[in-house]
């Protein structure tokens, strides 16, 4: 039996690096620059690369891949310890080259792209020369793939592509989209999309516009309407109709490190609370002496250890199954808890600051509206939570008696059945 808490030396001596360089290099670029996926914008291009250059050379570049494509084949559990450090800023992931939505499309065209799409698109992705976008939603849809009109019909040689697509991130500065249409109406709900490669240059694709949030430093979530789109017919990724089961390649192992990117954020947030909570001075006393101040902090401290040994529990289930399958409910528990800590902790955070808290010179309010965007990022909470259940619910069987297996005079009279013969008056039995 193996049962253990700690981090092996050698990689922990990785982590205490990616900590250090974090801190002093990566964090700053946060103030200085807008938006991590402009890669051409020229302030970018005079900072960014020089740090991946260094992650390259320490061997932590991309290593949410295997080796053969350049990744350095870490675990989910190593995974996870590094993107608890990344998600303190902005600029870490990519940096480091395990930017999403780029991570999830790289993973997509490594299972299912052909040699010519690797050429073309994986490699100048995994080499952070271009970025991409993955263009799911739809607006009168949300996640929910199963109400989607947008459709790609064949034309000869070509996929023509008609609909629109809803907050399709980084859609204003990426390469090439993902995109999930309709190919099949009339087969089964989860056969009737297929996933397509589109060039951003193709003709017919309008950004009608780009929406923000309050989190965000440059609005990129594209509303896109596709007129008339073609891509020809070897754009397609995987199979006919298989757009259900291509997507999930992204979805399992990138939660992990959503995960603990957050957890980053929160505990970075929580910092600051506790920093505060002993600088300041209120009618006599620091905030720290106020029982109630004290209160704040301990729940955020606890829920944010709490949220971690589940994240990394759960990265530690798919290193040994190998399987994404077998920890569903894992899976879906963490999407469900992730927005919730983040938001008590950020709005704990800015009580305690104030109006400073309130103000756009701390991150507190706009982490709390990231934490909203959390809960509908990959499908909303809800949806999660059902599966949660499902699953759960699997392991356990219905009663066929009148009275539940643990009504109590059922198991008195089983524990009599058991034990009555050796007890001295089992009549009195309580």
């Amino acid at each position: 039996m193996s049962w253990d808490f700690e981090t092996d030396p050698d990689f922990q001596r990785q982590l205490d690096w990616i900590d250090a360089f974090v801190g002093a290099e990566v964090e700053p670029l946060d103030y200085v620059l807008g938006s991590p996926y402009d890669i051409k914008n020229p302030n970018n291009l005079k900072l960014v690369p020089p740090l991946q250059m260094k992650v390259k050379a320490r061997g932590l570049w991309a290593c949410h891949l295997g080796p053969e494509l350049g990744g350095q084949g870490f675990g989910q559990v190593k995974l996870a310890l590094m993107n608890e450090i990344l998600g303190r800023s902005r600029f870490g992931p990519i940096v480091f080259g395990c930017h999403a939505p780029d991570s999830g499309n790289a993973e997509i065209l490594a299972h299912y792209g052909t040699p010519e799409q690797k050429r073309r698109y994986l490699e100048p992705l995994l080499a952070s020369e271009i970025v991409s976008c993955f263009s799911m939603t739809e607006p009168q849809g949300g996640a929910d793939p199963l109400v989607f009109t947008t459709t790609a019909a064949r034309d000869g040689n070509e996929w023509v592509i008609n609909g629109e697509k809803w907050f399709s991130s980084n859609a204003r500065f990426a390469e090439f989209f993902i995109v999930m249409a309709i190919t099949d109406p009339d087969s089964p709900p989860h056969e009737r999309m297929s996933m397509f490669i589109v060039p951003a240059q193709s003709a017919g694709i309008d950004i009608l516009r780009n929406v923000g949030d309050i989190s965000a430093e440059v609005a990129t979530h594209a509303y896109i309407r596709y007129t008339n789109v073609r891509v020809p017919l070897d754009h397609m990724l995987g199979g006919r109709g298989q757009a259900f089961v291509v997507a999930q390649v992204r979805l399992g192992g990138g939660r992990i490190h959503h995960a603990m990117r957050t957890l980053g954020e929160a505990r970075k947030a929580f910092h600051m609370m506790c920093e505060r909570a002993l600088s300041r001075t209120t009618q006599g006393q620091r905030l720290s002496e106020k029982q109630m101040i004290q209160e704040k902090i301990a729940d955020s401290w606890i829920e944010i250890e709490q949220f971690r040994l589940l994240v990394l529990r759960t990265a530690w289930l798919i290193d040994k199954y190998g399987d994404y399958l077998k920890v569903r409910k894992d899976i879906a528990a963490i999407k469900a808890a992730m927005p919730k800590v983040l938001h008590d902790v950020a709005s704990r955070a800015l009580h305690i600051h104030g109006s400073l808290g309130l103000s756009d010179e701390m991150p507190f309010a706009g982490q709390v509206i990231a934490s909203y965007f959390l809960a509908l990022a990959d499908g909303p909470t809800e949806v999660h939570k059902v599966t949660l259940a499902k699953q759960l619910l699997r392991d356990y069987r219905p009663s066929t008696d009148l009275f539940p297996s643990y009504h109590g005079p059922k198991l008195k009279q089983r524990a009599l059945d058991k034990y009555g013969q050796l007890l001295q008056s089992p009549d009195d039995v309580v």
